[in-house]
């Protein structure tokens, strides 16, 4: 099922690892991920105090989740990401680098003064459609 990447000329490029607005047609599955931590299959906590490695946490969770109900990351199209610091946005994107390719999922990225767990920095939740 193809993705599409919206680009309007009316709007300022992303400065981050997402699209200002994406598209999909709506047939097949709807997978709604619930808000991934840094938290291990075995219930420890990754990267404690490093947002970068809770980042590549959340988006292992995340793919792992997405692949649970037969897709990948390319299929998610919107992802919403809740950080304890807006000031780490840069080391949060250049680990979503690494898993988000374009077509790029809309995003949404807002600064939270407690997450789940004291130690948690960053929360995903996603939507993927698959075909």
């Amino acid at each position: 099922m193809p993705k599409t990447q919206l680009t309007s000329a009316e709007l300022r490029s992303p400065n981050g690892v997402f699209s200002q607005a994406t598209t999909i047609e709506a047939t097949g599955r709807l997978v709604f991920v619930s808000g991934m931590t840094a938290r291990r299959p075995d219930g420890s906590i990754a990267g404690v105090g490093d947002v970068g490695e809770q980042t590549r946490q959340v988006c292992e969770n995340v793919q792992a989740a997405v692949r649970e109900a037969g897709g990948t990351l390319d299929d998610v199209c919107r992802v919403d990401v809740y950080v304890r610091n807006m000031e780490d946005f840069a080391k949060i994107h250049e680990v979503r680098a690494r898993y988000f390719h374009e077509p790029l999922p809309a995003s949404t990225m807002v600064e939270v003064s407690k997450l789940a767990h004291p130690d948690y920095l960053i929360e995903i939740s996603a939507i993927a459609v698959i075909a």
